[in-house]
């Protein structure tokens, strides 16, 4: 979204509200190479509805994870996202060079941005021709300045380099462009379920046609636990994980996950049957999930069974190569919790 700098070597940094996940890929003639992954929990409510509660508790957290994962380098591409400080907005304009709407993008995005104008970072991209001629689609994207500055501060203080700062749903296209062949006569919906934060984008003939974040995610199924069972945040982070914890049944725990994945399951339908709801909007055929609800035990299936889609878990490591110095088992098994991380390692400065 924003290019501060230019670097030779990027890091994808995926900063949730619930760990830190950093992928480093190597590029070869052919595809990516793995370099490096690794993730490190951060401590509870430091990140909240989107929003960094201590810059210099989480600057702390990731000069751990440098330090555990041994990275090296220092350029570093970041996301953000949520409902109330991103918007993302596809929009039709009259047909005009990049230049002139350049010039003039302050100017329409005050129609659609409910922020003040000088408050947000402004960034567009031109999808091509609208189907109305003499016109053009345009994605346009505002940032909150006091929320992206907050990421900016904790990278900075850690001694990383944001050198590029893309959105959550747009990091999900780029994983899926590297590791799927895009079928134009079909419509898909990439989802991420993070701890805090549902993402979705939807394809359309290979294109984002619709996105939305959601402010709900796994660690509703972490705070049932705990208050269903009395148990600290460790304990309940350990049940999802599918561990057992003393005097907790595994049927009692799924019992808990279970009701708070119906809550999600319900919240991603409406915002996919107001998708398939709009006239030019064809249905959706298959939804392919990351992020760590992904892997909570039984949701993939609720999800399909209550949408009547296929669901398949996003691998964003499918194309890529992995180096025999990686636990190939263990990369397979967190795969899905990777998309937005990998996302992020394939951008490179000039893209757009």
């Amino acid at each position: 979204m924003l290019d501060l700098l230019w670097p030779k070597s990027l890091l994808g940094l995926d900063i949730g509200s619930s760990s830190l996940k950093a992928v480093q890929l190597k590029e070869l003639k052919a595809g990516f190479e793995l370099e490096l992954f690794d993730q490190l929990q951060i401590p509870p409510n430091l990140i909240t509805d989107n929003t960094v509660a201590d810059s210099q508790k989480l600057a702390e957290s990731i000069k751990e994870l440098i330090k555990k994962a041994k990275i090296k380098t220092k350029n570093v591409v970041i996301s953000v996202s949520g409902h109330s400080s991103v918007i993302i907005k596809r929009i039709t304009l009259p047909d005009m060079t990049e230049e002139v709407l350049n010039e003039n993008i302050r100017y329409e995005a005050e129609q659609y941005v409910p922020f003040g104008i000088d408050d947000v970072n402004l960034d567009y991209q031109i999808l091509g021709a609208a189907e109305e001629q003499g016109q053009i689609d345009v994605i346009l994207v505002a940032v909150k300045k006091d929320v992206l500055n907050t990421y900016l501060s904790a990278v900075k203080e850690a001694g990383l380099n944001p050198v590029i700062v893309d959105v959550d749903a747009f990091t999900l296209e780029n994983m899926y462009e590297a590791n799927y062949q895009a079928e134009e006569s079909k419509s898909i919906a990439l989802l991420n379920i993070g701890a805090s934060n549902t993402t979705i984008n939807i394809l359309k003939k290979g294109i984002s046609a619709f996105t939305r974040d959601s402010s709900i995610g796994s660690k509703n199924h972490t705070e049932a636990l705990m208050s269903e069972f009395s148990i600290p945040y460790e304990a309940a982070q350990q049940i999802k994980a599918g561990m057992t914890v003393s005097g907790i049944t595994p049927e009692k725990a799924e019992l808990v996950l279970t009701g708070v994945s119906e809550e999600i399951v319900m919240e991603i339908n409406h915002s996919l049957e107001f998708f398939s709801d709009s006239p030019e909007m064809e249905p959706i055929e298959e939804l392919m999930l990351g992020g760590g609800g992904a892997l909570v035990k039984g949701f993939k299936e609720m999800l399909s069974e209550r949408t009547g889609l296929p669901v398949t878990l996003l691998n964003p490591f499918k194309n890529i190569k992995i180096p025999k110095s990686f636990d190939a088992g263990y990369i397979e098994s967190i795969a899905p919790i990777a998309a937005i991380a990998v996302g992020l390692a394939l951008r490179r400065i000039g893209d757009r």
